[in-house]
Protein backbone atom coordinates (compact mmCIF):
# COMPACT_ATOMS: atom_id res chain seq x y z
CA UNK A 1 0.00 0.00 0.00
CA UNK A 2 1.40 3.24 -0.76
CA UNK A 3 1.94 5.86 2.34
CA UNK A 4 1.06 8.91 1.89
CA UNK A 5 3.74 11.49 2.54
CA UNK A 6 3.64 15.08 3.53
CA UNK A 7 3.02 18.04 1.53
CA UNK A 8 2.98 21.76 2.15
CA UNK A 9 0.38 22.07 4.19
CA UNK A 10 -1.21 25.83 3.98
CA UNK A 11 -4.46 26.58 2.31
CA UNK A 12 -4.82 26.07 -1.19
CA UNK A 13 -4.96 29.54 -2.04
CA UNK A 14 -3.02 30.49 -5.51
CA UNK A 15 -0.73 32.19 -4.55
CA UNK A 16 0.97 29.31 -2.43
CA UNK A 17 0.37 27.19 -5.38
CA UNK A 18 1.22 28.93 -8.60
CA UNK A 19 4.75 30.97 -8.94
CA UNK A 20 5.08 33.85 -11.18
CA UNK A 21 6.74 33.28 -14.52
CA UNK A 22 9.90 35.49 -13.37
CA UNK A 23 10.18 33.30 -10.26
CA UNK A 24 9.64 30.69 -12.08
CA UNK A 25 12.34 31.68 -14.80
CA UNK A 26 14.92 32.69 -11.87
CA UNK A 27 14.39 29.33 -10.25
CA UNK A 28 14.92 27.17 -13.98
CA UNK A 29 18.55 29.24 -14.35
CA UNK A 30 21.97 28.91 -13.07
CA UNK A 31 22.65 26.73 -10.37
CA UNK A 32 19.15 26.26 -9.21
CA UNK A 33 18.05 25.09 -12.71
CA UNK A 34 21.38 22.46 -12.97
CA UNK A 35 19.77 21.07 -9.28
CA UNK A 36 16.77 20.63 -10.46
CA UNK A 37 17.55 18.82 -14.23
CA UNK A 38 19.76 16.51 -11.68
CA UNK A 39 16.67 15.79 -9.69
CA UNK A 40 14.45 15.08 -12.51
CA UNK A 41 16.71 12.44 -14.16
CA UNK A 42 17.47 10.72 -10.70
CA UNK A 43 13.44 10.41 -10.27
CA UNK A 44 13.83 8.74 -13.95
CA UNK A 45 16.52 6.76 -13.13
CA UNK A 46 15.32 5.18 -10.25
CA UNK A 47 12.30 4.61 -11.45
CA UNK A 48 9.67 5.52 -8.36
CA UNK A 49 7.34 8.46 -9.68
CA UNK A 50 5.04 10.17 -6.75
CA UNK A 51 1.57 9.98 -7.87
CA UNK A 52 0.66 12.69 -10.16
CA UNK A 53 -2.52 14.31 -9.23
CA UNK A 54 -4.71 16.46 -11.14
CA UNK A 55 -5.69 18.21 -7.73
CA UNK A 56 -3.54 19.97 -4.83
CA UNK A 57 -1.65 17.54 -3.01
CA UNK A 58 -2.65 18.44 0.87
CA UNK A 59 -1.21 15.20 2.59
CA UNK A 60 -0.49 16.01 5.92
CA UNK A 61 -2.44 19.45 6.63
CA UNK A 62 -3.43 20.14 9.55
CA UNK A 63 -7.02 21.68 9.15
CA UNK A 64 -10.36 20.34 7.24
CA UNK A 65 -9.96 17.24 9.26
CA UNK A 66 -13.44 15.86 9.97
CA UNK A 67 -17.11 17.11 10.64
CA UNK A 68 -20.20 15.56 12.80
CA UNK A 69 -23.06 16.64 11.36
CA UNK A 70 -26.68 15.59 10.87
CA UNK A 71 -27.75 14.58 7.36
CA UNK A 72 -30.52 15.21 4.72
CA UNK A 73 -32.30 12.51 7.08
CA UNK A 74 -31.14 13.41 10.20
CA UNK A 75 -28.92 10.88 10.94
CA UNK A 76 -25.41 12.34 12.37
CA UNK A 77 -22.17 11.87 9.53
CA UNK A 78 -18.48 11.51 10.40
CA UNK A 79 -15.75 10.42 7.95
CA UNK A 80 -15.41 7.35 9.98
CA UNK A 81 -19.01 6.25 8.24
CA UNK A 82 -17.03 6.51 5.35
CA UNK A 83 -13.96 3.83 5.64
CA UNK A 84 -13.39 2.08 2.47
CA UNK A 85 -14.50 5.05 0.37
CA UNK A 86 -12.98 8.06 -1.39
CA UNK A 87 -14.79 11.15 -0.15
CA UNK A 88 -15.23 14.47 -1.72
CA UNK A 89 -16.51 17.48 0.50
CA UNK A 90 -18.04 20.57 -1.06
CA UNK A 91 -19.39 23.36 0.94
CA UNK A 92 -22.76 25.34 -1.00
CA UNK A 93 -26.02 26.39 -0.57
CA UNK A 94 -29.08 25.01 -2.20
CA UNK A 95 -30.08 28.30 -3.45
CA UNK A 96 -26.80 28.79 -5.61
CA UNK A 97 -27.23 29.74 -9.09
CA UNK A 98 -24.27 28.42 -10.76
CA UNK A 99 -21.29 27.04 -9.14
CA UNK A 100 -22.89 24.84 -6.50
CA UNK A 101 -25.26 22.77 -9.45
CA UNK A 102 -21.91 22.80 -11.63
CA UNK A 103 -19.57 21.31 -8.62
CA UNK A 104 -22.47 18.64 -7.92
CA UNK A 105 -23.14 17.50 -11.17
CA UNK A 106 -19.07 17.22 -12.26
CA UNK A 107 -19.35 15.18 -9.45
CA UNK A 108 -21.87 13.02 -10.68
CA UNK A 109 -19.92 12.24 -13.72
CA UNK A 110 -17.19 11.73 -12.14
CA UNK A 111 -18.86 8.87 -10.47
CA UNK A 112 -20.43 7.92 -13.57
CA UNK A 113 -16.66 7.93 -14.79
CA UNK A 114 -15.52 5.28 -12.46
CA UNK A 115 -17.58 2.63 -13.58
CA UNK A 116 -18.39 -0.30 -10.97
CA UNK A 117 -15.56 1.79 -8.43
CA UNK A 118 -18.50 5.15 -8.40
CA UNK A 119 -19.93 2.69 -5.47
CA UNK A 120 -17.04 3.41 -3.36
CA UNK A 121 -17.24 7.58 -4.38
CA UNK A 122 -19.01 9.16 -1.22
CA UNK A 123 -20.25 13.11 -2.30
CA UNK A 124 -20.68 15.31 0.95
CA UNK A 125 -22.48 18.82 0.79
CA UNK A 126 -22.08 21.14 3.68
CA UNK A 127 -24.38 24.19 3.43
CA UNK A 128 -23.31 27.23 4.20
CA UNK A 129 -26.72 28.73 4.46
CA UNK A 130 -28.42 26.87 6.79
CA UNK A 131 -31.12 29.21 7.40
CA UNK A 132 -33.08 28.60 4.07
CA UNK A 133 -31.39 24.94 3.51
CA UNK A 134 -34.07 22.57 5.73
CA UNK A 135 -33.54 18.97 5.30
CA UNK A 136 -36.41 18.85 3.32
CA UNK A 137 -35.35 21.04 0.65
CA UNK A 138 -31.86 19.28 1.08
CA UNK A 139 -33.07 16.01 0.30
CA UNK A 140 -34.85 16.94 -2.68
CA UNK A 141 -31.61 19.17 -3.72
CA UNK A 142 -29.46 16.01 -3.00
CA UNK A 143 -31.89 13.34 -5.61
CA UNK A 144 -31.25 15.73 -8.99
CA UNK A 145 -27.65 15.32 -8.72
CA UNK A 146 -27.35 11.82 -6.89
CA UNK A 147 -29.60 9.39 -4.36
CA UNK A 148 -26.14 8.56 -2.73
CA UNK A 149 -25.04 11.88 -2.17
CA UNK A 150 -25.46 13.31 1.31
CA UNK A 151 -26.11 16.69 2.59
CA UNK A 152 -25.23 18.05 5.79
CA UNK A 153 -26.21 20.87 8.07
CA UNK A 154 -24.24 23.19 10.89
CA UNK A 155 -26.56 24.95 13.36
CA UNK A 156 -25.55 28.63 12.42
CA UNK A 157 -23.96 28.91 15.65
CA UNK A 158 -21.86 26.04 14.46
CA UNK A 159 -21.32 27.04 11.02
CA UNK A 160 -18.69 29.89 11.37
CA UNK A 161 -16.44 27.07 13.32
CA UNK A 162 -16.75 24.33 11.10
CA UNK A 163 -15.54 27.06 8.11
CA UNK A 164 -12.86 28.18 9.89
CA UNK A 165 -11.69 24.39 10.81
CA UNK A 166 -11.56 23.92 7.03
CA UNK A 167 -10.33 27.54 6.26
CA UNK A 168 -13.52 28.13 3.98
CA UNK A 169 -14.61 31.40 3.28
CA UNK A 170 -18.57 31.76 3.18
CA UNK A 171 -20.48 35.51 3.52
CA UNK A 172 -24.46 36.75 3.14
CA UNK A 173 -24.86 39.52 0.39
CA UNK A 174 -28.15 40.53 1.18
CA UNK A 175 -30.66 41.08 -1.58
CA UNK A 176 -33.72 43.13 -2.17
CA UNK A 177 -36.00 41.26 0.36
CA UNK A 178 -34.94 39.15 3.40
CA UNK A 179 -34.86 36.18 2.00
CA UNK A 180 -33.49 36.88 -1.28
CA UNK A 181 -30.08 36.71 -0.17
CA UNK A 182 -27.48 35.42 -1.72
CA UNK A 183 -23.97 33.69 -0.44
CA UNK A 184 -20.41 33.94 -1.46
CA UNK A 185 -18.56 31.38 -0.39
CA UNK A 186 -15.30 29.09 -1.42
CA UNK A 187 -15.60 27.10 -4.37
CA UNK A 188 -13.56 23.87 -4.57
CA UNK A 189 -13.75 20.65 -2.81
CA UNK A 190 -11.53 18.43 -0.44
CA UNK A 191 -11.36 15.23 -1.27
CA UNK A 192 -10.27 12.38 1.48
CA UNK A 193 -8.43 8.81 0.77
CA UNK A 194 -10.32 5.62 1.85
CA UNK A 195 -8.63 5.82 5.42
CA UNK A 196 -10.40 9.72 5.71
CA UNK A 197 -6.82 11.29 5.30
CA UNK A 198 -7.18 14.61 3.87
CA UNK A 199 -4.85 13.98 0.52
CA UNK A 200 -6.06 16.48 -2.16
CA UNK A 201 -8.04 19.72 -3.44
CA UNK A 202 -9.78 20.55 -6.25
CA UNK A 203 -10.19 24.01 -7.84
CA UNK A 204 -13.62 24.85 -8.94
CA UNK A 205 -14.05 24.11 -12.94
CA UNK A 206 -11.17 21.12 -12.62
CA UNK A 207 -13.38 18.49 -14.20
CA UNK A 208 -15.63 15.64 -14.18
CA UNK A 209 -12.34 13.39 -15.69
CA UNK A 210 -9.56 15.08 -13.46
CA UNK A 211 -11.29 14.08 -10.07
CA UNK A 212 -12.33 10.54 -11.35
CA UNK A 213 -8.45 10.40 -12.16
CA UNK A 214 -7.76 10.95 -8.67
CA UNK A 215 -10.57 9.18 -7.02
CA UNK A 216 -9.18 6.01 -9.13
CA UNK A 217 -5.43 6.73 -7.87
CA UNK A 218 -6.68 7.05 -4.24
CA UNK A 219 -8.81 3.58 -4.49
CA UNK A 220 -5.53 1.76 -5.68
CA UNK A 221 -3.53 3.13 -2.72
CA UNK A 222 -5.49 1.74 -0.45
Amino acid sequence: MTRPTRADPRPPSESHIVPRRGALARLLGGAGGALLALGVAWLGGCGERPPAFHGIDLTGADYAQGFDLPDQNGQRRTLADFRGKVVVVFFGYTQCPDVCPTSLAELAEAKRLLGADGARLQGIFISVDPERDTPELMRAYMASFDPTFLALRAEPQELSALAKAFKVYYKKVEGSTPTSYTMDHSAGSYVYDTQGRLRLYHRYGSGAQALADDVKRLLAEG
